[in-house]
C-alpha cells in the first residue's frame, strides 16, 4: 500500500484525473478530483466530521476527490497488504449516502469510460440520467487496465456485491 504521506496518485488514476470531467448542468459527472490525495490530517478530520465520532481516524481511506455538494470519493483501505491499486473505490456523499463502486482502480477506471462518476455510481437519485462513455478515459483504461474491461453497471454490481455491509460497517462508526 502507498504510505499515507506520499500524496500522489498512482500513474493511472492520476491519467484520468488529469482530464477534466464535465457536469453539463446534471447530465454530465458530478465529479471534482483533488490535485493528490488529501494529507492524513485532512481524511481524519473529514471522516470525524461526517460520521460525528471523535474517536476514528482516517487510516482506511485515501481520499481523491469529491462531488459538487463536498462527498468524497476514496480507496478504502480494507485489503491487508494488497497495493492501493488492489483497493476497492468507495464514495461517501454529504447527505450520507455510501457505496463500494469499484474493486480496485482497473475497474474504477472502465467505470469513469463508461460515462460514471463516484456519486453517479452510488446512488440513484437522477432515474432519468443517462451516462455518455468517454472517448479519452476509455483510451486511458485500455491503457492502464485492458484486462479490467467490462460495463460500468457491472463494475458496481461486482464492487456491492463483493462488499454487502460496507454501508452497514460505516454506519456502525457514526455517532
Amino acid at each position: 500500500m502507498t504510505p499515507a504521506d506520499d500524496l500522489r496518485f498512482p500513474e493511472a488514476l492520476a491519467a484520468a484525473l488529469s482530464l477534466p470531467f464535465d457536469y453539463d448542468d446534471g447530465d454530465g459527472v458530478d465529479f471534482e478530483p483533488f490535485p493528490a490525495f488529501l494529507s492524513a490530517e485532512e481524511t481524519t478530520d473529514w471522516f470525524r466530521s461526517w460520521t460525528g465520532n471523535a474517536e476514528l481516524t482516517g487510516d482506511s481511506f485515501r481520499v481523491f476527490g469529491q462531488d459538487g455538494t463536498g462527498g468524497y470519493a476514496a480507496f478504502w483501505l480494507v485489503r491487508p497488504d494488497r497495493p492501493l491499486v488492489d483497493q476497492p473505490v468507495v464514495f461517501l456523499g454529504s447527505e450520507g449516502e455510501t457505496g463500494v463502486v469499484a474493486r480496485d482502480l482497473g475497474a474504477f477506471l472502465w467505470l469513469l469510460a463508461g460515462g460514471y462518476g463516484p456519486w453517479e455510481a452510488a446512488t440513484s437519485y437522477e432515474p432519468d440520467w443517462t451516462p455518455r462513455r468517454n472517448q479519452q478515459l476509455t483510451a486511458i483504461a485500455e491503457h492502464f487496465a485492458a484486462a479490467h474491461r467490462q460495463p460500468a453497471p457491472t463494475v458496481v454490481e461486482q464492487a456491492t456485491g463483493e462488499f454487502p455491509h460496507f454501508d452497514d460497517t460505516i454506519m456502525e462508526l457514526c455517532r
